[in-house]
C-alpha cells in the first residue's frame, strides 16, 4: 500500500480590492423618470470604508426650494441592519457588497420598508448606476435608474 503525502502550503489572502464605489458623485438629475419641477435640485452621495470593515453612507439633497435633506449610516456589509441619521425618509438600513463595484441596500422608515437601492460602477469608474425598487401604495411593483457621475477629488 503506498501512501502519497501533499504538501499542502495555506494561501494567503489578498489584500481586499478598494471599491471603486468609494468617492463622492452626483446625481444627473436630468436622468430622472420625472417631470422637471418634480425633480431635486441635486442629489450627492460620498461613500466611504469606516473602521472594522464598515461602510459609511453620506446622501445630502437639495429640493427646489433649497430645503436640504441628508442620511448618513456607517454598516457592516453582511447585511445586518443598522441606524441611520438625519433628516430624509430614512432610519434603518441594511447593506451588502457583493462584488466590489456592487451595493445592495435596504431602506426602511418608521418601520415601513421603502425600497431597495443597487449601486453598480460602470467599468471605467466614471458613472454610478442606482436601480431603486419599491412598491406603490396599491402594491403596484416599480423601478427608476438614476446616473450619477464622479466628482474629483480636490487637489
Amino acid at each position: 500500500m503506498a501512501v502519497a503525502m501533499i504538501h499542502v502550503t495555506p494561501a494567503l489572502a489578498a489584500s481586499p480590492e478598494k471599491s471603486p464605489l468609494i468617492g463622492q458623485w452626483a446625481l444627473d438629475v436630468a436622468s430622472l423618470p420625472m417631470p422637471p419641477a418634480a425633480r431635486p435640485k441635486s442629489v450627492h452621495l460620498d461613500f466611504r470604508d469606516a473602521p472594522e470593515g464598515k461602510w459609511e453612507t453620506r446622501v445630502e439633497i437639495v429640493d427646489q426650494n433649497n430645503n436640504k435633506m441628508f442620511a448618513q449610516s456607517t454598516l457592516s456589509l453582511d447585511g445586518t441592519p443598522g441606524r441611520a441619521s438625519g433628516n430624509y425618509w430614512v432610519d434603518v438600513l441594511a447593506a451588502k457588497m457583493p462584488a466590489p463595484n456592487v451595493l445592495v441596500m435596504q431602506i426602511v422608515y418608521q418601520g415601513v420598508p421603502r425600497s431597495t437601492r443597487v449601486f453598480s460602477v460602470s467599468s471605467d469608474g466614471k458613472v454610478l448606476t442606482e436601480t431603486e425598487t419599491y412598491f406603490k401604495e396599491d402594491g403596484t411593483p416599480m423601478q427608476r435608474t438614476a446616473f450619477f457621475s464622479r466628482v474629483p477629488d480636490e487637489p
